[in-house]
């Protein structure tokens, strides 16, 4: 079972074992947000309530600019899987401005894509082939792209890894 870890201005840091995040709560460094009902943490003498999310009691500075790396995952993630030229199914990704002339690895240039349209365009843009792009492609940035570990999040983490409206 893993914890998330919010900071003291409740921004997600990173996801923990629920080990390290007793010893957190133990040690006064953090408090419990939102425990897991469903397992508790049996001891000698006792049970205690499983930690979900907890609050660190001080702020930890964190430095800006944590980079999301580009990944043939991340990209099909970033764009649910659905093929950014006909909509299908997605299993494969395809570089918008192809490799073969500059084309970047770069999350502006990468698409999800599925075989048939990819094998399709082969080394031409999508305007060469008059096709148009679904989705326009950038830079993942919100919380569960930065701390890793949220991709199969608890149901309690979802109102702190919301991005704010």
């Amino acid at each position: 079972m893993r914890t998330l870890v919010l900071n003291a201005g409740y921004e997600p840091l990173a996801v923990v074992s629920f080990k390290r995040a007793l010893v957190l709560v133990m040690n006064q460094k953090a408090t419990v947000v939102a425990i897991d009902q469903d397992h508790p943490v049996w001891g000698i003498c006792e049970s205690y309530e499983r930690p979900s999310v907890i609050l660190l009691t001080r702020y930890v500075r964190i430095p800006r600019g944590r980079a999301v790396p580009v990944s043939r995952r991340g990209v099909l993630r970033r764009d649910a899987h659905r093929c950014a030229y006909c909509g299908k199914t997605a299993t494969t990704i395809d570089h918008v401005q192809p490799r073969s002339r500059g084309g970047a690895d770069s999350w502006e240039n990468l698409v999800a894509c599925c075989l048939r349209c990819n094998n399709i365009k082969s080394d031409r843009t999508p305007g060469e082939m008059g096709w148009s792009l679904r989705v326009t492609p950038r830079v993942p940035h919100d919380a569960s792209w930065v701390v890793r570990g949220v991709e199969g999040a608890a149901p309690e983490w979802h109102d702190f890894l919301e991005p704010a409206a």
